[in-house]
């Protein structure tokens, strides 16, 4: 008996020369390139991680993905779809699909908004049908997945510590069970222990739920813990990019080379 084949995408995302620039400064009106030319592709339930120094273009990037900033040109492939040529109402359906954790934990979160209204938000929008109990229902679920007791339903985020809002943040992100998270910083607004404890997290939520992370660091150490291939991005462009194992071990640009020589040792997982 023939077992019925799935198509997929060979890739869940394919990005070709996407390109953003802006004018610095009011005066002269000089610009400058934040992205410039980036290609790369993502394979489903892989962790790409793009690392970079402060000011290099990684989260503009990693918003441009999801069209949360416009890109100038390029391509943006996701889930077989060209992302850039959707129109409104059909990329409000995709996105329901791809999702975000903010570098911010204590940005991120509405002050004025219930953590149970936070997470179960993006089901109010996308799924508007399904009842008000059976949204408490799946935000309590998914904030105990995370590690957060369904009490925290009725608090507000300022009552919280910022490595249990980064797991209410990632509660929200992950409620709509989407395919891609793209994972800004997430991480370095924390201290070293509850980060790694939130890494920890998000190596278990990537295999529980089949997800594929685009994971956005300046720390060479965070992206060792968790990626399967590492682009170094430096004014824009992508200097190098490849296998975790080789850019780390057998870096070939000197920028890669002098990101590695100011950490005194790389964290294996």
């Amino acid at each position: 008996m023939k077992t019925q084949s799935h198509t997929m995408p060979e890739h869940l995302m394919k990005v070709q020369e996407l390109q953003k620039t802006y004018v610095r400064g009011a005066g002269r009106g000089e610009k400058f390139a934040a992205v410039d030319g980036v290609s790369f592709e993502v394979a489903a339930g892989e962790t790409f991680a793009i690392v970079g120094e402060s000011g290099c273009g990684k989260t503009t990037l990693g918003r441009m993905i999801l069209r949360l900033i416009e890109a100038d040109s390029g391509k943006v492939w996701f889930d077989g779809r060209d992302l850039l040529g959707l129109s409104r109402a059909e990329l409000r359906r995709e996105r329901r699909k791809m999702q975000m954790i903010f570098q911010d934990p204590y940005a991120s979160l509405d002050p004025r908004m219930k953590v149970g209204e936070i997470v179960g938000e993006p089901l109010a929008i996308h799924e508007p049908k399904l009842r008000s109990s059976e949204r408490r229902q799946r935000a309590e679920e998914i904030l105990r997945r995370v590690g957060v007791d369904s009490a925290a339903m009725k608090r507000y985020p300022h009552e919280f510590s910022g490595g249990q809002r980064q797991r209410i943040g990632i509660a929200r992100a992950l409620i709509l069970r989407p395919k891609l998270i793209v994972a800004d910083e997430p991480v370095s607004a924390l201290d070293v222990s509850v980060g790694a404890q939130v890494l920890r997290l998000l190596q278990e939520l990537q295999s529980e739920f089949a997800l594929t992370y685009v994971f956005i660091s300046h720390s060479l150490p965070v992206v060792a813990q968790l990626a399967t291939r590492i682009a170094v991005m430096k004014a824009g462009k992508f200097v190098e990019s490849g296998p975790a194992k080789r850019v780390l071990g057998e870096p070939q640009s000197p920028y890669t080379r002098e990101l590695l020589t100011a950490v005194p040792e790389i964290p294996r997982a």
